[in-house]
């Protein structure tokens, strides 16, 4: 395995550090659109992605907390915030799914044909871009950074 200096695990501390505030602040962003649209528009779908940004948000607040704690105590177990994210963000998905699907057999039942909305098409632009631009250096953060040691 790689051995890295300690400016080099610094440079990837704080990338992994801007990752997390990124994903929080652009969460709440693309959620608040989302559900503005989405009940505007009467979509399920895009008041659905809404809501999941939101648990996103959850997810990165955990995430943050996480890095940082491994930064400055990395031999120290989660903390009780971390689990309790953890369990949050799980729940809350299945909340989601759970309310989704009660919805989504509700319109089956009634006949509401859902619509594609404009809005809904440049949100799902945007958000994959997004993704597809963060997946790799995420990834290659987390690969050559995070799962190696530092020299002093």
């Amino acid at each position: 395995m790689t051995t890295l200096t300690r400016s080099a695990a610094n440079k990837y501390w704080t990338y992994a550090l801007w990752l997390a505030f990124f994903t929080i602040f652009y969460n709440l962003a693309e959620g608040v659109i989302s559900i503005f649209f989405g009940i505007s528009d009467e979509t399920l779908t895009l008041f659905g992605f809404g809501v999941d940004s939101f648990i996103e948000v959850m997810s990165g607040i955990g995430i943050l907390a996480m890095v940082i704690r491994i930064r400055q105590h990395p031999d120290t177990p989660r903390s009780q915030f971390e689990r309790s994210a953890l369990r949050v963000t799980g729940t809350a998905f299945y909340l989601l799914v759970a309310g989704l699907a009660v919805t989504a057999v509700y319109n089956v039942i009634v006949g509401h044909k859902p619509e594609t909305t404009l809005p809904g098409l440049i949100i799902s632009i945007i958000s994959i871009a997004v993704m597809w631009a963060l997946v790799p250096p995420a990834s290659t953060a987390t690969v050559t950074g995070m799962s190696t040691t530092s020299n002093s």
